[in-house]
C-alpha cells in the first residue's frame, strides 16, 4: 500500500477525533482505505508464512502448511 494512502488513513483518523468529525463521504473513503490496508497486511503475512519452515529436532525442515 503506497504510503500516500496510510498517511491519508492517519489524517482522516486525527479529524474523526475532532469536534466537527467526518462527513459520509469521508468515513467511507476512511472505510474502503482501511479495508485496503488490512488486505495488504494479511498478503504480506501470507507471503512471509509460505516462505517459512519448520526445522524438526532430527534436522529436518519442513514447509509450513496452512492451516483448513
Amino acid at each position: 500500500m503506497e504510503q500516500v494512502k496510510i498517511d491519508r488513513i492517519n489524517e482522516l483518523a486525527r479529524k474523526a477525533k475532532t469536534p466537527k468529525g467526518l462527513t459520509p463521504e469521508e468515513t467511507a473513503e476512511r472505510d474502503a482505505l482501511r479495508r485496503e490496508y488490512v488486505q495488504a497486511v494479511r498478503a504480506n503475512l501470507e507471503a512471509q508464512l509460505a516462505n517459512t519452515y519448520i526445522q524438526e529436532p532430527d534436522g529436518t525442515r519442513r514447509k509450513l502448511e496452512k492451516r483448513k
